[in-house]
C-alpha cells in the first residue's frame, strides 16, 4: 500500500479557501479506484497548517490519482494560496499487527 503524508501552511487570509478546496479534493479523491483513506485536518498546535493523510491500494492507483485533471488543478490552487510550498512525502508501507 502507498501512504502519503502532506502539509500546507496557509496565510490567515487564505485559510478558509484552502480548507474549502482541500475538503472538496478529499471528498473527490475518496471516490477514485484504489483510494482506501484520504483526509485533511488542521494542526492542533498551528491552525494555519493543514495536514493530509492518504492511503492508496498500490502505486498504480496513486499514479492515476496524480493525473486526474481535478487533482492537478487542486495542487496548483493550493500552491498559490499557501504561505510556502506545500510538502508531500510518499511511502510504500505494509500493515503490521501490534500485540
Amino acid at each position: 500500500m502507498i501512504l502519503i503524508i502532506g502539509s500546507a501552511q496557509a496565510r490567515s487570509e487564505t485559510l478558509q479557501e484552502m480548507l474549502k478546496i482541500s475538503i472538496a479534493h478529499v471528498h473527490r479523491s475518496r471516490l477514485e479506484p484504489g483510494c482506501i483513506f484520504h483526509a485533511v485536518s488542521q494542526d492542533a498546535e498551528d491552525p494555519l497548517r493543514l495536514v493530509f493523510v492518504e492511503k492508496w491500494a498500490d502505486q498504480a492507483a496513486i499514479k492515476a490519482h496524480f493525473v486526474v485533471p481535478e487533482s492537478r488543478a487542486f495542487g496548483k490552487a493550493l500552491y498559490k494560496l499557501a504561505a510556502q510550498p506545500p510538502q508531500m512525502e510518499v511511502f510504500e508501507a505494509q500493515s503490521v499487527t501490534v500485540a
